[in-house]
């Protein structure tokens, strides 16, 4: 019987199609849907673990993927000026 694990998929929006990256692995696959691109990352993550050694599976895989929101502070607007002009 096969062993499942689970792993984080980031699905990112990119032109016209979506770019899915299994974060612990960084593995990348697209599709045209989220969907389609979900479902090409797990093939692309079992065909990693079908071909790759045992060492390169332990160099590659983080143990720990954090993620969370964060909320920086954006810039306000600024007045549109000239970096490294003086005024005239």
């Amino acid at each position: 019987m096969d062993k499942m694990r689970q792993f984080t998929a980031v699905i990112e929006r990119e032109g016209d199609g979506y770019v899915a990256t299994c974060q612990e692995l960084d593995i990348v696959s697209e599709g045209a849907t989220v969907e389609e691109a979900r479902l090409n990352l797990v093939e692309a993550v079992e065909g990693f673990f079908e071909v790759a050694s045992a060492s390169e599976i332990r160099r590659r895989l983080k143990t720990e993927t954090y993620v969370m929101s964060i909320m920086p502070r954006l810039p306000t607007k600024r007045s549109k000026q000239v970096v490294g002009t003086k005024g005239a």
